[in-house]
């Protein structure tokens, strides 16, 4: 193994779906509010960060914030899976033959780093076809703080697949500063995709090493990312 591949999920290898309709009717079930969450921004954040904003802008004290946690996540994930059949995630172009390119190299490993808690990210990517592409990763279940989640990736991949990865060797691939930011903090290339709700410009003032309007050149993209 010679490169570990991190990608975030929504935004870059998918979009769409019905997880803030989930998120949404989980929050009220569980704290009988969901703030305001119509007008909050959620990109780039983990789930438990999303939570906290939102339930901290309507008035709950941080304890009561954390006694609901567990019960938000069984209510999120039961919603969730329930909508998907219906409205399932949809594939961002470029993604799928990109993956598959990736997959088939011998020194390249495919990781997930993202603010979805796990099941949340194995339900998305499972919907779309994906997730059998990510041996492992970390995920907002991991931490709050996206910057932490580089840290639980490396872990995770050297006991994956025996090889313990340089910072140096592993990408951070995603859609939004917050994603490049992460990389940053820990010495990693970073990759920005203007497939998400920030243009190119965004992500390479945020510090990006790459920036691409997409996935669509999947020879380019993969010499870029091989090295």
């Amino acid at each position: 193994m010679r490169r570990l591949l991190l990608f975030d999920i929504d935004g870059t290898l998918v979009e769409g779906g019905p997880a803030k309709e989930a998120f949404h009717t989980a929050l009220l079930e569980t704290y009988g509010t969901a703030g305001p969450i119509e007008s909050h921004e959620f990109s780039g954040k983990t789930d438990p960060q999303i939570a906290r904003e939102l339930l901290e802008r309507a008035g709950l004290e941080s304890h009561d914030v954390d006694a609901g946690l567990p019960e938000l996540w069984r209510a999120y994930l039961r919603e969730l899976e329930a909508r998907l059949p219906a409205d399932p995630m949809r594939v961002l172009p470029g993604v799928r033959a990109l993956v598959d390119a990736l997959a088939g190299l011998g020194d390249v490993a495919l990781a997930l780093l993202t603010g979805n808690i796990v099941r949340g990210a194995e339900l998305k990517l499972g919907s779309a076809g994906l997730f059998q592409h990510f041996a492992t990763g970390a995920f907002g279940s991991d931490s709050e703080e996206r910057n932490d989640l580089p840290g639980f990736a490396l872990e995770r991949a050297r006991r994956r697949w025996g090889f313990a990865f340089p910072a140096a060797e592993a990408l951070v691939i995603g859609d939004t500063p917050r994603d490049v930011a992460c990389g940053l903090a820990h010495g990693m290339v970073t990759v920005g995709v203007a497939t998400g709700r920030f243009p190119a410009d965004a992500l390479r003032d945020a510090g990006a090493h790459h920036v691409v309007a997409d996935f669509s050149d999947t020879e380019s993209l993969v010499s870029l990312v091989v090295g």
